[in-house]
């Protein structure tokens, strides 16, 4: 019994640790590949995507899909053909006519051997299983995907990933919004570093806004450490970058985390996003 709590508090905490990578990712280039292996600590999937889909709700079609990113294998030349960003009968496609009803946070689950409409030809070589937001015409779209040789999506993982869902998408959401920011601000040829100082700029107003939303006070010097920490700085970092030690972080971030009634680094993540 010992043995088995043990195991189950490992395979937890992994996860808290991916989170917390995965918060810490939101608008940057690693975002996916940090989603892939959180997602991986739980449920094998071979390919991540992430797009953004415009919905014209009075022609009842999507207008528009952006592919946001990837990561894992690359798909098929088989798979590509049937993507809905690249299917020559985008608005026919069974996913597409899930998402223009989508009002709530959604889980679909497509079949490896499931149809499009109107040529017939079955969806691609892997199994999907696709996550869907939706805030006015802009709906988020993380793809799942599995190989059709290895076995379909369990109901046990569905489960899961649609409980993962409520973390992911919020997540998502911010991810996509950073994007447009980033792209609608920054003129052709912006480095790197000006792009990392738009997200940090959207982390701080952010998390401020959750801050006044539970009411809650932090000193400068916590806030500091605390934004530190969840833009993916390690606590030498931070100590370093405020000149302090290391071990002034950890008493700036223990009374942090008392304030907001959490617990460690992986507890502020949560606390970011909601969950």
């Amino acid at each position: 019994m010992n043995q088995r709590t043990n195991t189950k508090d490992v395979e937890k905490a992994h996860l808290y640790l991916e989170l917390g990578k995965l918060v810490s990712s939101v608008g940057q280039e690693n975002f996916l590949n940090n989603m892939h292996q959180l997602i991986n600590t739980s449920v094998a999937v071979s390919r991540v995507e992430l797009s953004e889909w415009t919905v014209d709700d009075s022609q009842s079609a999507v207008v528009d899909v952006q592919l946001l990113g990837s990561a894992g294998l690359e798909l098929s030349p088989q798979m590509q053909a049937v993507c809905p960003t690249n299917a020559k009968h985008r608005n026919d496609h069974p996913l597409v006519k899930r998402v223009l009803e989508v009002e709530d946070p959604l889980l679909i689950h497509l079949n490896a051997r499931m149809k499009n409409e109107k040529d017939n030809n079955c969806l691609g070589t892997s199994h999907q299983c696709s996550l869907i937001s939706r805030k006015a015409n802009r709906c988020c779209v993380i793809s799942l995907h599995r190989p059709r040789v290895e076995r379909d999506f369990s109901l046990q993982e569905l489960s899961f990933l649609k409980y993962l869902s409520e973390t992911l998408l919020p997540l998502t959401e911010r991810h996509a919004r950073a994007h447009r920011q980033a792209t609608a601000k920054s003129p052709a040829g912006t480095t790197p570093r000006t792009l990392m100082a738009v997200e940090q700029t959207q982390l701080q107003r952010e998390f401020n806004e959750r801050l006044n939303a539970c009411e809650v006070n932090l000193s400068g010097r916590e806030k500091e450490v605390c934004l530190g920490l969840l833009a993916g700085g390690t606590v030498p970092e931070i100590a370093e970058k405020l000149c302090v030690k290391n071990s002034s972080i950890e008493t700036y971030l223990k009374r942090s985390a008392a304030k907001l009634g959490v617990s460690g680094r992986h507890g502020l993540a949560k606390w970011m996003i909601g969950a």
